[in-house]
């Protein structure tokens, strides 16, 4: 996800002009579509006014207007954070790599994690999917011992689930796995989370690769937040299996903010209410 350069990255492209950036602030997601996140390893609503309604889970989130808080993901690429800084420039969020299939870890991680903390960010924690590596039941609980927990503090974003292209091998996409396996892979994963954490994991991946390597299996949308990135646009676009609106948009690889930049689809009151689960 916060790698420099991704398959997903390399189509998506790049924010040319300050209209497009000020259109991220007033966009609203009433369009036909938008696109899912991209991201990458270490070494890697409905139109109209008025909110979404409530589903099982997840808070009801209103349609993105105003000043949406904004924030970024980082992985051992940014380092050394300065956070501050970051809060300075407007940062009220952030997801932090942690994990990576069941063999890698992020070597900055506890810093970067504790410094978001201490300068006032939200934050919360991330792992790369490998579905031809291990089970997901596997890599969840990997992920859970390694960073991946969550606490109803308010501080603390549920953990996320960066599933996407494959960045190792471009001709196995889907790693591999037919769609049936790999709805059964991300169940695995998202079951696992939910019983060391009590939270389902937020979902984070691209329209594209969601229909490709799930069928666009709407088997998620009900229960899990959406993370959706979208680069080179002024809105997310169409939204992948059964997802009415999206909670998270990562919409530039560059910006204000160290690593990727990011939009919270709602207030920052709702972010520390979705923060603390209900």
């Amino acid at each position: 996800m916060a790698r420099e350069r991704t398959l997903v990255r390399r189509r998506a492209g790049v924010l040319t002009a300050a209209t497009a950036v000020l259109a991220l602030a007033t966009a609203t997601t009433a369009s036909a579509g938008a696109v899912g996140p991209a991201g990458g390893p270490e070494t890697a609503a409905p139109p109209g006014p008025g909110a979404p309604p409530v589903r099982p889970g997840l808070p009801a989130l209103p349609l993105l207007t105003g000043n949406p808080p904004r924030g970024h993901d980082v992985s051992s690429h940014q380092r050394r954070v300065d956070w501050t800084a970051a809060r300075a420039k407007g940062a009220r969020f952030v997801y932090v790599k942690a994990t990576e299939s069941t063999g890698y870890r992020n070597p900055y991680f506890s810093g970067q994690y504790s410094g978001a903390r201490e300068a006032g960010l939200i934050r919360g924690a991330y792992h790369f999917a490998r579905p031809d590596r291990s089970s997901g039941a596997e890599q969840a609980a990997y992920f859970v011992r390694h960073g991946g927990d969550w606490r109803a503090d308010g501080w603390t974003l549920p953990p996320a689930l960066d599933i996407e292209y494959n960045p190792y091998d471009a001709k196995h996409k889907c790693y591999g796995l037919g769609k049936a396996r790999m709805v059964r892979w991300i169940r695995s994963f998202s079951d696992e989370i939910k019983e060391e954490t009590g939270r389902r994991p937020v979902i984070y991946t691209t329209t594209q690769w969601w229909k490709m390597c799930t069928g666009n299996s709407r088997a998620f949308s009900s229960s899990h937040a959406l993370w959706i990135a979208r680069h080179g646009t002024s809105r997310p676009g169409a939204l992948p299996g059964g997802w009415r609106y999206w909670t998270f948009w990562q919409h530039d690889v560059k910006g204000r903010l160290p690593g990727d930049q990011n939009l919270f689809n709602g207030s920052l009151s709702r972010l520390r209410i979705f923060a603390r689960g209900h």
